[in-house]
């Protein structure tokens, strides 16, 4: 099974009432829940390890789990608030305000993280709770704890909004990604990362140096290029969809990648060593495929297998 380490929350989205006045309407979201739900809607053993609130959002959070075929049994329940993000859409693209303190999912403490994943074969982890602390410490010790073992995927996606202070960030962050096997960035996050005006290639080859076995970079609407350690380069273009809205895109990618590595059976330590270019484009290109389609729908809503 995979296990998804991370947020689950709801996206407030904005839409007109009745009235004529602005509203906005509970959808389940976060980074990690949607690579979740992507997951276990392409047909993938599939788990969630989050922090969730027994109010009525935390609720529906756990419904849109089970009905995605997401195992439950490593979310932490608590009374604690649902985390709330309010977007906003402009041309399709989304901003963010997010509602986070005090909340189910925010406060867990390493503590709180299992001291054994039976049945877990590779862990997923990044988004907004590699940032927001304590919980960002509590993902961390899970890594140090039972990474080793198991197949390692992160995505920092990273919102310098959301980092209060950098030094600590940096240096949590730098630890995460040399205990992974397989780092997915934005262009942008690799910028931020390796600050300087060297090209792309140059950096991936950095952070490739610090551990990984394989880094994904995506470009937006120029595609995805994939490295590997060896120094292998391939390139999967975006899929030519009407673009909705942004939401899920990156994290759908995501699942597609996660996905067809599991069924190729590349998603271990060893396999994700000895990744061809091959098979890194293989999964980059379903991870665009499933990613179109999300981009093609309002909301994060990954399609299911037998659509694609």
């Amino acid at each position: 099974m995979i296990l998804c380490c991370g947020e689950a929350l709801i996206d407030m989205i904005s839409e007109p009432t009745v009235s004529g006045a602005q509203g906005f309407v509970p959808h389940t979201g976060g980074a990690i829940l949607n690579t979740a739900v992507a997951v276990g809607r392409l047909g993938v053993s599939v788990g969630m390890l989050t922090g969730v609130s027994s109010d009525m959002f935390g609720q529906q959070i756990t419904k849109a789990l089970i009905s995605s075929h997401v195992d439950t049994s490593h979310v932490i329940v608590s009374d604690r608030p649902t985390t709330l993000a309010f977007v906003q859409l402009k041309d399709g693209h989304a901003t963010y305000g997010f509602v986070d303190e005090n909340t189910a999912g925010r406060m867990l403490q390493p503590e709180d993280m299992p001291d054994q994943l039976t049945a877990v074969s590779a862990l997923y982890l990044g988004g907004i709770s590699l940032a927001c602390e304590p919980c960002a410490d509590a993902y961390a010790s899970l890594l140090n704890r039972h990474g080793a073992d198991r197949a390692v995927m992160l995505d920092p996606n990273i919102r310098p909004d959301f980092i209060k202070d950098q030094t600590r960030y940096r240096t949590r962050l730098n630890r995460m990604i040399a205990q992974s096997d397989i780092v997915k960035v934005s262009d942008e996050d690799l910028d931020w990362i390796i600050p300087g005006a060297e090209p792309e290639a140059a950096k991936a080859s950095l952070l490739l140096q610090t551990g990984p076995s394989a880094l994904i970079v995506t470009r937006g609407g120029d595609g995805a290029n994939g490295y590997l350690a060896d120094g292998s380069k391939v390139s999967v273009p975006v899929k030519p969809v009407q673009v909705v809205d942004t939401i899920g895109a990156g994290d759908t990618f995501n699942a597609g990648v996660l996905t067809e590595l599991s069924r190729a059976g590349h998603l271990t330590k060893q396999g994700l060593r000895n990744l061809t270019p091959e098979s890194l484009r293989a999964a980059m290109a379903l991870g665009a495929t499933v990613a179109a389609v999300t981009v093609s729908r309002a909301g994060a809503e990954p399609p299911w297998a037998h659509e694609i």
